[in-house]
């Protein structure tokens, strides 16, 4: 019986200013397989990118049944997840939570996979979470945004029209 190499991902996102132009940046490895994601936004916040990295990460998967490890420098999402935040904030319909959106497509992408979050510190020694935010803020910085209408078209952040 051979082992299955661990899917092992790395995600961290990046707004220029709060709410400002944001982007995320993921790594891939499958064993020796190596994969970089990442997209900017015109506008959005650091919560939603640093949770949509996520996101685009799990749906990137070409199967599903995976073993998973997602490194992330969010506390906020690996509070959500690790804590149990996230469960409570569905029993109670999200009320007064943000990013119902993406956490409900979280929660979609999330069923068909077995995931841990491991929280790593922010801009220290670990390279693959250093490269994750070169590519965060370089996707927020280079204006090849694309539109967060889940983040603009809110009603709650005195955008929408």
């Amino acid at each position: 019986m051979t082992s299955t190499p661990q899917l092992v991902i790395y995600t961290d996102g990046s707004a220029r200013g709060n709410p400002g132009p944001g982007g995320y940046g993921v790594i891939l490895q499958w064993g020796t397989a190596y994969k970089e994601l990442s997209q900017g936004y015109r506008l959005t916040t650091n919560n939603r990118m640093e949770l949509l990295a996520v996101i685009v990460a799990l749906q990137s998967l070409k199967r599903d049944g995976l073993e998973v490890i997602i490194y992330t420098d969010s506390q906020y999402v690996v509070n959500a997840l690790e804590k149990g935040w996230l469960k409570n904030w569905v029993k109670t319909g999200f009320k007064n939570k943000k990013n119902v959106d993406l956490w409900q497509q979280y929660l979609t992408v999330s069923k068909m996979h077995r995931i841990k979050f491991v929280w790593v510190k922010g801009h220290a020694n670990n390279r693959y979470n250093n490269r994750c935010d070169e590519l965060a803020t370089q996707a927020a910085d280079s204006r090849h945004w694309l539109i967060d209408t889940g983040y603009e078209l809110a009603p709650d952040n005195g955008l929408a029209l």
